[in-house]
């Protein structure tokens, strides 16, 4: 995408969030403010718009997990009704974080926009677009992770070698952990001394990083966050390609794809109870 088509995709953004804030939602429900990234002297960061603030500041990138902050919010403060600046990945995370009581569906108004074809090539991003599409042309899918073909080629002791050598790689910085928005749990596994040793580096083969990958195993929206974050290069991305991909063929399910779809996999206290859907 070229600068200019890049401006007026922001300028676009800018007057449907500065319509929203003066009209309310589609419906007329007024809307309390508008999450989305703001640029200052200090950096770009996740910020709350509201009536009458100068939106020239407000910006759409870098990528970053808004619906982590939106959870926050309506957990604070339960009446408070938002609007969302949303890429695909962000709307996936809404959907799947709904389902478990993170968010409130009936409290939050969703701008959704395309991402460029250069992110959809950067994240191998199947859908790089929210369905709620309302800004933007809907680009081609990313390529399939070219790592994930590799593994599919590896005999099985290769594929414990590979995992083995990248996971040795690991600092237990939790960063994957931290900037996932699917993980909500209030008291983590991993920290847990019975699952995980602390203070020892790299942690146990494997089972840090799987306690993760059973835990993510139906919510994963693919967002591509922990393998962005992680310090080591750890190519998470592939583990939970390839978890995703087997919910997909053993349970039929795929996350973020369907609000009214029932998870087939709740294991935490925070999941519970779970949006009840008629018909399922």
């Amino acid at each position: 995408m070229s600068e200019r088509e890049s401006n007026k995709v922001i300028d676009e953004i800018r007057k449907l969030v500065a319509e929203r804030l003066t009209e309310g939602d589609t419906k007329g429900t007024t809307i309390d403010g508008v999450v989305a990234l703001r640029k200052s002297s200090q950096g770009v960061a996740p910020h709350v718009f509201q009536k009458g603030q100068d939106l020239s500041e407000l910006e759409i990138s870098p990528k970053y997990p808004l619906m982590t902050v939106v959870s926050k919010l309506h957990k604070m403060f339960p009446a408070i009704r938002l609007g969302v600046v949303a890429r695909g990945c962000d709307e996936r995370a809404y959907i799947e974080m709904a389902k478990r009581n993170q968010i409130d569906p009936d409290r939050l108004y969703i701008i959704g926009f395309a991402c460029t074809a250069e992110d959809a090539q950067e994240c191998h991003c199947v859908e790089p677009y929210p369905k709620r599409l309302i800004v933007g042309t809907p680009p081609a899918s990313g390529p399939i992770n070219p790592v994930v073909e590799k593994y599919d080629a590896m005999s099985l002791a290769e594929r414990r070698a590979f995992w083995k050598q990248q996971f040795n790689k690991c600092i237990k910085c939790y960063g994957c952990r931290n900037i996932c928005p699917e993980c909500f749990c209030e008291a983590c596994s991993m920290e847990d001394a019975a699952w995980v040793e602390p203070g020892l580096l790299a942690p146990p083969f494997p089972t840090f990083h799987l306690i993760r990958a059973m835990h993510m195993a139906s919510r994963c929206i693919a967002c591509r966050e922990c393998e962005r974050t992680c310090p080591a290069h750890i190519p998470l991305t592939v583990l939970y390609d390839l978890m995703r991909r087997d919910i997909g063929t053993l349970l039929g399910y795929v996350p973020g794809a369907n609000i009214e779809a029932h998870p087939p996999l709740s294991v935490t206290l925070e999941e519970t109870p779970l949006r009840v859907v008629p018909g399922h």
